[in-house]
């Protein structure tokens, strides 16, 4: 019986991130996205096994899709290695403007109290409390925006979080992304401070092949209380990694709101934070 609860905790998280995974904050549809991966021999690929296109990657080629305004069926967005972050100051520049701000999310959301925050680094304690330390070796900077939708027409307050942050080497991004999965299992219930509490959290990392706006996405869901929550709230969190630059999005839900409106509340901010930052290492 608890095999078969789990197996279907996974299934709930899986269809509900099924909407992150594909949003589009890419801007490889044309316009002012970034530049594409350079075309030639190495990039026409073979057929695989189901018949189709791949790349040498082993990916689906990003130009099968043709329908006006549709998503490539791969993410092939390279960041320009002269844009790449080398130093702190580069990296609090782009995680700056990278960091949606109140007219940047979604209608109607308000600067929180603290708004910004930046420099430190969040630890998870064996106890399964955070806290924060100084950057590690590895992280070049890491900047947060805090933003709400305020309480209004009998709904609560939603809390909405938004943070970039830049490795030193996109194998550093990457091992952030494969442990934030961890965490979850690790701690499925956490206290953030301040009264705050996560529980039942599970996350899901999304297949390759499935997200359509990044190098790497993965999805958490589980359940929130903190002071002013009016009970037990629903609790959606994305991160998403291109090339050494991650981008995380939380959404604390309020009275008034179903699962399925932070789900979009969370895609909107995620793709747009993508997007901006490809335009940051086009």
């Amino acid at each position: 019986m608890k095999r078969m609860l789990v197996g279907t905790r996974v299934v709930g998280v899986a269809a509900a991130g099924a909407l992150l995974a594909g949003c589009g904050g890419s801007a490889s549809k044309g316009g002012d996205g970034p530049d594409p991966k350079p075309s030639g021999s190495a990039q026409q690929g073979s057929r695989a096994a189901d018949g189709k296109k791949t790349g040498a990657t082993g990916k689906p080629d990003a130009k099968e899709s043709t329908l006006p305004g549709a998503l490539p069926s791969a993410y092939e967005f390279t960041p320009n290695p002269a844009r790449v972050p080398k130093d702190a100051g580069r990296a609090r520049k782009l995680t700056r403007d990278a960091a949606l701000g109140e007219n940047d999310w979604t209608a109607g959301m308000v600067r929180h109290t603290p708004y910004e925050s930046g420099g430190t680094w969040p630890v998870l304690a064996d106890s399964c409390v955070w806290s924060r330390s100084a950057l590690p070796h590895g992280v070049l900077d890491s900047f947060t925006r805090r933003l709400d939708i305020p309480a209004q027409d009998g709904k609560g307050r939603v809390q909405g979080a938004v943070t970039v942050t830049v490795h030193r080497s996109v194998a550093g991004a990457e091992k952030e992304i494969a442990d934030t999965v961890q965490e979850s299992f690790r701690c499925p219930q956490q206290e953030l401070g301040g009264g705050q509490r996560l529980s039942g959290l599970m996350s899901l990392r999304f297949d390759q092949k499935d997200v359509r706006n990044a190098d790497a996405s993965l999805f958490e869901a589980g359940k929130y209380t903190g002071p002013e929550s009016g009970g037990i709230q629903d609790y959606v969190w994305t991160k998403s990694r291109i090339g050494p630059v991650t981008t995380a999005v939380s959404v604390k839900g309020a009275k008034g709101y179903k699962n399925s409106d932070l789900l979009r509340i969370a895609a909107e901010g995620g793709a747009k934070v993508l997007y901006r930052v490809e335009l940051e290492l086009k």
